[in-house]
């Protein structure tokens, strides 16, 4: 997928998309939970990736569709039980995803038992973009976070508000499963998640990043 870094256009090829759940108090607390003690995560597949300005598709199969700001963390060499200093010389740039989530699909995975990539990793369920910011330019533990529907907030938060920082986090993961050159780590989402319908217009933003921006289409 192509996406702007240092000013050029970057040919971002992950390996893999690792996403953290209930990484902020007041999201765990909307799902009717509390936030883990130690970091949770789940993949989702590259083919779920679709860049800036994109389309997400509502699959014919889930009934209620919803939006997850995140701040992702691209990573720049591979990380092998790596501690929380290692990680942070090896980050290759932060940009904005959007953790797409087929909610009903989601409950009825958590009632069986299930991975919850069934319900995440639907084709153009991880919108990325617009750009990768070098991570000598913003601060990854104190970054506004938003997301409107049709020019309306539906999301605000903070990344100081994480409950996992991005080093715990990434040298967490990072001792369970090597990250590789370009592999992407979505660190969670604030409140104020919901549901997404036909023909919206949505913009997620991170001050100091940019702003993503899909449309919404029901799959045909």
């Amino acid at each position: 997928m192509m996406i702007e870094f240092n000013e050029k256009k970057f040919d971002l090829k992950p390996t893999k998309i690792v996403a953290v759940a209930k990484n902020y108090r007041a999201h765990a607390a909307e799902m009717g939970g509390t936030a883990p003690e130690e970091p949770k995560f789940f993949l989702k597949p590259i083919s779920a990736m679709i860049p800036h300005q994109g389309v997400v598709v509502l699959p014919k199969s889930s009934t209620r569709v919803d939006w997850e700001v995140e701040l992702a963390v691209v990573i720049a060499s591979r990380l092998t039980k790596a501690g929380p200093d290692e990680v942070m010389r090896n980050i290759l740039g932060y940009t904005v995803t959007v953790d797409i989530t087929a909610r009903d699909i989601q409950n009825e995975a958590k009632k069986q038992g299930m991975p919850w990539t069934i319900a995440k990793g639907f084709d153009t369920f991880a919108p990325l973009g617009p750009v990768i910011i070098a991570p000598d330019k913003v601060n990854p533990n104190n970054l506004e976070l938003w997301l409107k529907q049709n020019g309306v907030f539906r999301q605000r938060g903070n990344t100081r508000d994480m409950v996992h920082p991005v080093d715990k986090l990434l040298a967490y993961i990072s001792g369970i499963m090597t990250l590789e050159p370009m592999d992407i780590i979505a660190t969670g989402t604030p409140e104020g998640i919901g549901p997404m319908k036909n023909g919206d217009f949505i913009e997620a933003g991170i001050d100091g990043i940019g702003v993503l921006t899909f449309m919404v289409e029901n799959e045909k």
